[in-house]
């Protein structure tokens, strides 16, 4: 397959050098060190079992050299969707699918705006990754799992295609029967453990021995949980109880990208998570108490860094 990552930060970078090293030609679009250092010395991705590089067909910061393409890995954060959805298209064919793994669960709707709705997938990604220095993705964790359909999670040769390149890649992309439960299941558990772990400056530990920080996640859980359902989205009736099993297998340690983000004066993506549960209750006409507070904390430093005063 011809393959192109828009951009290549933790996911799309992970996915690119397993892809490539499968045989598939992968464009890699980067910018800047980044960019550099992938034309120079190619993509290297730091794994616990080892690493591994990856020379791309392509690398570049104009996806206009790279033309059509069968499908595009799309991961990016929530505020650059817009720019990078518009960068995509002269990579577009009648056929190419584009598969937003992006955090939230607007991604899709929001390429919507800007895509043609027949080059829309959706699609979520399991997957703790980074930028560890320029041309180097560092992959934190045993866990890789790409989920992913299109939009009416309805039989497709293209999603099938994909899906079976990156399962002979050496990661895994199982079938689904509904991709809007799947994406919307990761969002209950993302909401709280990236709500929780920056407005409390805590990790997943904390929130495990501490019963007053478990207590809060576990309600950020269920109003997220509540939300999907007023939207009409068939989560399982134990999600809830699930969640928190999952969570409390997590490795102490691990917060989310946001609490990461916080931490180095970073621009956050709260308005995809935490503002996005806040938005969707008003949509559905419930209240979203424990979120409207997460969100209200984390504003003032979505723009990242603030100058002392």
């Amino acid at each position: 397959m011809r393959i192109a990552t828009m951009a290549t930060g933790g996911i799309g970078g992970f996915l690119a050098v397993k892809l490539a090293n499968s045989g598939h030609q992968v464009a890699t679009i980067a910018r800047g060190d980044h960019l550099a250092a992938i034309v120079e010395n190619g993509l290297t991705l730091l794994d616990t079992s080892g690493t591994e590089l990856a020379h791309p067909w392509i690398a570049t910061d104009d996806p206009s050299e790279v033309g059509e393409v069968d499908a595009i890995i799309f991961g990016v954060k929530g505020d650059a969707l817009e720019a990078a959805a518009r960068a995509c298209l002269p990579m577009l064919g009648p056929d190419t699918v584009v598969v937003p793994f992006l955090n939230g669960v607007e991604a899709s709707d929001r390429l919507l705006d800007i895509l043609p709705e027949r080059n829309v997938a959706n699609g979520m990604a399991q997957v703790s990754t980074t930028i560890a220095t320029a041309g180097v993705i560092k992959k934190t964790g045993e866990f890789n799992v790409f989920t992913f359909a299109e939009r009416d999670s309805k039989p497709s040769g293209r999603i099938d295609s994909l899906r079976q390149a990156i399962n002979k890649a050496g990661s895994t992309a199982p079938v689904t029967d509904s991709i809007e439960r799947d994406v919307w299941s990761k969002f209950v558990l993302f909401s709280a453990v990236s709500g929780v772990t920056a407005a409390g400056r805590c990790t997943i530990g904390d929130i495990v021995s501490i019963p007053e920080l478990g207590e809060l996640f576990r309600q950020v859980v269920a109003e997220t949980a509540a939300i999907g359902r007023a939207l009409g989205v068939s989560l399982s009736s134990d999600i809830e109880s699930r969640t928190w099993t999952a969570a409390s297998g997590l490795p102490t340690s691990m917060r989310a990208s946001t609490a990461i983000d916080l931490e180095n004066g970073r621009p956050l993506e709260i308005e995809w998570i935490s503002g996005a549960a806040v938005r969707l209750a008003k949509k559905a006409g419930i209240k979203a108490p424990i979120n409207e507070a997460l969100y209200a904390l984390l504003l003032p430093h979505r723009h990242g860094a603030r100058k002392s005063v």
